[in-house]
C-alpha cells in the first residue's frame, strides 16, 4: 500500500517500535521518505515555513529562505541539499544550479586533544560564530535554519567540541532559526548512542543533550535506518499551521518504504535485544586503543586518529597514499571508504565482535607496512 493513504499494520508496528527505541520524547513529530537527502529536503522545507510564518506574524513579511551550513559538509545530492553539500569530490555538484547560501568554517578538533589543539579549535570555534553572527545580520531575518552532521562523514570524519553546540543551540534560540542535525551517517547507533547528538556533553557531566541544551529542533536520518527521514521538536508549535499540523505540506505517495520499514523494525528489535549500544559503546573503547596503537606502530604515517564508538577514522600523509593504502586493505580482504581528503573512515555492524576489530586492525597495518 501506498504509505501516505493507507496505515498498515506493517506500518503501524514499525511506528511503534521508532517510537520506543529510537525516537527521543523531545523530538515528537515524524516524517518518512525514501533517501536521506531527501529527509534533509523536508527538514528545510520545515524551517522555511516555520521561519516565514514567524516573520508574518511578526510583520516582517515573507522572509526565511536562507540555510546556514558549513565548509566540508555533506547533506545530499538532491534540489535544496546541493546548495549545502561541500565534498572533496566536486563532482557531486559542479554545473548544478545552487543557491548561495552563508557557507560556514568548520571548527573541527585534531586529535589528539591536547593544550595546543584545543587552543587551536577555541579559536577556530571563535571565528566560526563571528561568521554566522555575520551572517545574521547581513541577511536579516532570512535565516530559517542551521545545519551541521553531529560529525562530519564525507568531509572528513570531523568531529566537534560538545560547547560549540551550545553556542549554536544558544545563537538558534536567541536569532530564531531552526538548529537542524544531519545524522543521516551518524544515527542509528554506530557511536554507541542511538543519535550521535546524544554525546554532547562536557567531560565533566553526565547530564544528557537536552540538559546541556544542545538538543536539536530536527534529526534526519537515513542509511542504517533503511527508511529515511525526519524527527521534530515542539518549538515548531511556535507558530500555527506548521508542516506537522497542516495537511499535505509535507507528503510522499509511499511514505518511506514500507519493506524498509518492516526491516529497520527487525533492526530495531534486535538493536534492544542484544543491548548493542551498549556492546557499540564498549568495543568503540577498544577500538580506540587500536587505533591509537597503529598510529604508534606508524607514526610518520598515520595521524590524527579518531572515534565515536564504531564511527572511526584516520589520516594519512596525502590523497594519493591514502588511495593507495585503501587498495592495499582490499587484497588483505577488508573494504574501506576514504573521506575528506586524505582520510580512512571506519564503518563496522554494530555487532562486530573484537576478534574481528583485531582482524580488520591486523590487515590495515600489513596493508601500510607495504606502503
Amino acid at each position: 500500500p501506498t504509505n501516505s493513504d493507507v496505515y498498515s499494520t506493517q506500518m503501524a508496528e514499525f511506528v511503534t517500535t521508532m517510537g520506543r527505541v529510537a525516537q527521543p520524547d523531545y523530538l515528537p513529530y515524524a516524517f518518512y521518505i525514501e533517501g536521506g537527502a531527501l529527509g534533509v529536503e523536508n527538514a528545510l522545507k520545515t524551517a522555511f515555513d516555520w521561519k516565514v510564518r514567524k516573520n508574518l506574524e511578526a510583520g516582517k513579511g515573507e522572509k526565511g529562505s536562507k540555510v546556514l551550513h558549513f565548509k566540508e559538509c555533506f547533506h545530499g545530492r538532491t534540489g535544496y541539499t546541493m546548495s549545502l553539500t561541500d565534498s572533496p569530490d566536486p563532482r557531486k555538484t559542479m554545473y548544478f544550479p545552487q543557491f548561495d547560501w552563508p557557507r560556514i568554517d568548520n571548527p573541527k578538533i585534531h586529535f589528539p586533544l591536547n593544550d595546543k589543539s584545543l587552543e587551536n579549535v577555541i579559536n577556530a570555534e571563535s571565528i566560526a560564530i563571528s561568521q554566522i553572527k555575520s551572517a545574521l545580520t547581513n541577511n536579516a531575518n532570512d535565516i530559517a535554519a542551521l545545519i551541521i552532521e553531529p560529525i562530519q562523514g564525507e568531509g572528513g570524519d570531523n568531529h566537534f567540541r560538545c560547547e560549540f553546540f551550545q553556542q549554536l543551540r544558544s545563537l538558534a534560540d536567541e536569532h530564531e532559526f531552526l538548529l537542524i542535525y544531519d545524522e543521516v551517517q551518524t544515527g542509528a547507533g554506530i557511536t554507541g548512542k542511538m543519535w550521535a547528538h546524544q554525546l554532547f556533553k562536557p567531560s565533566n557531566c553526565n547530564c544528557d543533550c537536552e540538559k546541556m541544551n544542545t538538543k536539536p529542533d530536527i534529526i534526519c536520518f537515513g542509511k542504517k535506518t533503511q527508511v529515511c527521514g525526519i524527527f521534530a521538536g515542539k518549538r515548531l508549535d511556535e507558530v500555527e499551521g506548521h508542516v506537522f499540523k497542516e495537511s499535505s505540506r509535507l507528503n510522499s505517495t509511499w511514505g518511506g518504504n514500507l519493506v524498509d520499514m518492516v526491516r529497520f523494525t527487525i533492526y530495531l528489535e534486535i538493536i534492544e535485544r542484544e543491548n548493542l549500544l551498549k556492546q557499540v559503546s564498549e568495543n568503540g573503547v577498544y577500538l580506540k586503543k587500536g587505533l591509537e596503537s597503529l598510529q604508534i606502530s606508524h607514526s610518520d604515517k598515520i595521524f590524527n586518529t579518531r572515534n565515536r564508538g564504531l564511527f572511526g577514522a584516520f589520516d594519512m600523509n596525502s590523497s594519493e597514499e591514502r588511495d593507495k593504502t585503501i587498495e592495499l586493505i582490499a587484497k588483505e580482504g577488508a573494504l574501506m571508504l576514504g573521506c575528506g581528503h586524505k582520510s580512512i573512515r571506519f564503518r563496522p555492524h554494530l555487532n562486530i565482535s573484537r576478534s574481528e576489530i583485531d582482524q580488520g586492525l591486523s590487515m590495515i597495518d600489513r596493508a601500510i607496512s607495504n606502503i
